[in-house]
């Protein structure tokens, strides 16, 4: 098998590109902005061509959330996020090779206090998620062979997320604020990678969803990793209200199916993965 990479230097693309390498007979072409401009459609073309991979699989993402809302930043929020998705579904359809994007739960408002199906409709608050969204529905109507698979709350190894800032801020103050009005699940780069390769194999293109089992507020999930690290730090309950920051989906849990009944197998409870996590490191 071989995988044409791109966003291959960011957590994700970090963990599958590792994946490849170490544990599968999978040749990976990973690629960055620095050999790969997504946002250019004549460089995807001409790059799908020379490479002739079995499959594509975009990681590359413009995830900063609140500077997404700088109108300064347009553009590129949306060239990232939904024009370069676009110019992958063009170049999967006229080859005829599958495409794996993924998205994120941040297209859904969080009005439901259910977890969001991939029947429901999106309805995102923020820039973000509207170019997420829009990056979706490139993918999910320029090529028939496409995998759309959201994630949320994504932390692992390679660079800087929830759990290494939740590190940070404890190692410095004896007291925290987190806010507990949103809730999600974790997901863990080390469990997604081999799921999602797990579910390019299976063919069967579609929606899904893909977390680790489970679901926390943010104010739960740093408490727990105050108490994994053992840092006596005190953990404050906030509100989303009481930070300048972009608006976020109060409630943003994915329903898994149906990701475990395609894979064969669920992914491990978000407690688990958080503490394999804090253990791999040295804090």
């Amino acid at each position: 098998m071989r995988i044409l990479l791109t966003g291959a230097d960011g957590q994700l693309g970090t963990a599958i590109k590792s994946l490849c390498a170490s544990e599968r007979v999978i040749v990976c072409d990973a690629t960055d902005l620095a050999q790969l401009d997504i946002t250019n459609l004549q460089r995807v073309r001409r790059f799908v061509e020379s490479c002739k991979p079995d499959f594509i699989v975009n990681c590359a993402a413009y995830n900063d959330v609140d500077a997404a809302e700088d109108s300064n930043r347009f553009d590129d929020v949306c060239l990232v996020n939904s024009i370069g998705p676009r110019n992958l579904a063009i170049a999967s359809d006229e080859f005829k090779i599958p495409l794996m994007h993924f998205s994120t739960d941040y297209v859904f408002d969080g009005a439901k206090n259910t977890p969001y199906q991939i029947t429901d409709l999106p309805h995102p608050i923020n820039i973000y998620g509207g170019s997420k969204l829009l990056g979706e529905s490139f993918v999910r109507s320029l090529t028939k062979m496409h995998f759309v698979v959201r994630l949320s709350w994504l932390f692992g190894p390679s660079g800087f997320n929830f759990v290494t800032k939740v590190s940070d801020w404890a190692k410095t103050s004896t007291e925290i604020r987190i806010v507990d009005d949103q809730t999600s699940c974790p997901c863990y780069t080390e469990d997604i990678a081999p799921a999602a390769i797990d579910l390019l194999e299976s063919k069967a293109y579609g929606l899904y969803h893909m977390t680790n089992s489970g679901w926390c507020s943010r104010f739960e999930w740093a408490k727990y990793i105050i108490e994994c690290l053992d840092l006596g730090t005190n953990v404050v309950a906030a509100q989303s209200s009481d930070f300048n920051a972009a608006p976020r989906p109060g409630y943003s849990v994915l329903g898994q199916f149906p990701t475990f009944q395609t894979i064969g197998y669920e992914l491990p409870d978000w407690r688990n993965a958080t503490k394999r996590f804090l253990l791999s490191k040295d804090w």
